[in-house]
């Protein structure tokens, strides 16, 4: 029977599994997971070293011993599908390096990185093992940023399938030329009526491309089945961009729905196609626990705002897991601001009363919690705490109210890892910044 006035960091200690190192150490996680279709990882800075690692660790396992396929990454769609081409050994790049250099898009570490390197080498030579027509394990971008390739990469298929409709998106897709790469100016000038929008033309080009789909896929089986999809997603990403930049700087619905919506449909789209050639596929999602982690946990819900997390539960009943990252402190690899050099900052301890700081102080380095099966224990872990996340940008000086929000962490979650100590990611590509010595830790605690 448990003591209700048990303090939090011993209830822990009686639920944590300790990882160690070993290969079993994720053996009851793979438990958990079962027979689950969608296996969601999600992590508390995109700049942590641990996080990628043992993502990468966990997906390795799901492919190999579960059947997972697919890992889909909050990455831009062209950039992903480049790595995707190289790890089934089907492009012109020579080794892991290239296949990472189409991400160019700030922030470039977020995925040429070592760790992210080393999980892409892996990918080939499990793909190079498999004979005949094995399924492969592919490697996707769900994210909708790459408005400009992706414009390219609709014009670069049909001017190979049909150079009579690339001339038609190329006039479609020049309503953007003025603005070049600059997309929130265009949502400015849009909303402040001094062009028009070019929503008409982008959808335009979705529906011609749909309207023409069995003429292009008919000519060679599934090779033209892969081609036409790869150039339709990009379709629709122009058209989702457009909306999403435009709707950054308007009212109404939220563009961080949007976004994820996006990401739910592409990763919902790709499933379908996948199951075509091998059915029932299944995926392992990365992305950052803010998209994970199910948005009615959260104080996302007082802003109306949804995520992939709680979409995917909605849209894969039963089929799901979604598992979180925290670390207490450690380094991290992020910018001071948005297009900034990559920084090694140092993470300041967790805030008093979060769940990073109720994690620290039961003295364990590195825990796996199965926040599925501990009844006697649930209202220790549905308490609302504040919970730390860190994107691309990391301010320590305004941390509270740039990095924290309130979250249920047993219901925004099927499970969690914590490190309690962590490193920054290291980029492939080293600034000056990145390389300085760590600097100390000067901040006043409780800022």
């Amino acid at each position: 029977m448990k003591d209700d006035n048990e303090p939090f960091a011993t209830v822990i200690r009686k639920i944590a599994q300790p990882l160690q190192g070993a290969v079993q150490d994720y053996d009851a996680l793979l438990e958990l997971v079962g027979d689950a279709r969608i296996v969601l990882i999600g992590e508390a800075s995109h700049g942590t070293h641990e996080f990628y690692k043992q993502r990468a660790l966990i997906t390795q396992r799901l492919i190999v011993e579960r059947g997972f396929t697919t890992v889909a990454v909050e990455a831009d769609w062209p950039d992903a599908y480049r790595a995707n081409r190289w790890v089934r050994n089907a492009s012109a790049d020579q080794d892991a390096v290239d296949a990472l250099a189409g991400f160019e898009r700030f922030p470039t570490w977020m995925w040429r990185n070592a760790d992210v390197l080393d999980f892409i080498g892996w990918l080939r030579e499990h793909n190079d093992r498999i004979a005949g027509k094995g399924a492969k394990a592919g490697f996707y971008g769900l994210d909708l940023y790459s408005l400009r390739a992706s414009m390219e990469g609709v014009i670069a298929y049909l001017e190979r399938v049909d150079p009579e409709a690339a001339i038609r998106a190329k006039e479609r897709y020049s309503c953007f030329d003025h603005f070049g790469t600059d997309m929130e100016s265009y949502a400015l000038a849009v909303g402040a009526k001094l062009t028009p929008s070019c929503e008409d033309a982008v959808i335009n080009e979705l529906i011609e491309m749909l309207q023409r789909r069995s003429r292009y896929t008919a000519q060679d089986g599934t090779v033209a089945e892969d081609e036409y999809f790869y150039a339709e997603q990009n379709a629709r990403i122009v058209k989702n961009a457009e909306r999403y930049y435009r709707t950054m700087i308007g009212a109404g619905i939220s563009s961080w729905n949007l976004r994820d919506a996006h990401m739910t449909e592409t990763l919902e789209r790709l499933l379908f196609h996948l199951d075509k050639h091998h059915p029932n596929t299944k995926a392992v999602v990365w992305a950052h626990n803010s998209h994970i982690g199910d948005a009615r946990a959260t104080d996302m819900t007082l802003r109306h705002e949804t995520n992939v997390g709680e979409l995917v539960r909605k849209a894969f009943p039963g089929q799901a897991v979604l598992i979180g990252m925290t670390t207490y402190t450690g380094t991290v690899t992020a910018a001071t601001d948005w297009h900034g050099p990559a920084e090694r900052k140092r993470v300041r301890p967790a805030l008093p009363g979060s769940i990073e700081e109720k994690l620290h102080m039961t003295g364990l380095d590195r825990f796996y919690l199965d926040l599925r099966s501990h009844a006697a224990y649930e209202q220790q872990l549905r308490d609302s705490r504040l919970e730390r996340f860190i994107g691309v940008i990391y301010r320590p000086e305004t941390e509270r109210q740039s990095h924290y929000y309130h979250a249920r962490v047993a219901d925004q979650f099927d499970a969690l890892l914590h490190f309690d100590r962590s490193r920054a990611v290291e980029p492939l590509e080293r600034t000056a910044r990145w390389e300085l010595p760590e600097v100390p830790e000067t901040f006043p605690t409780g800022v």
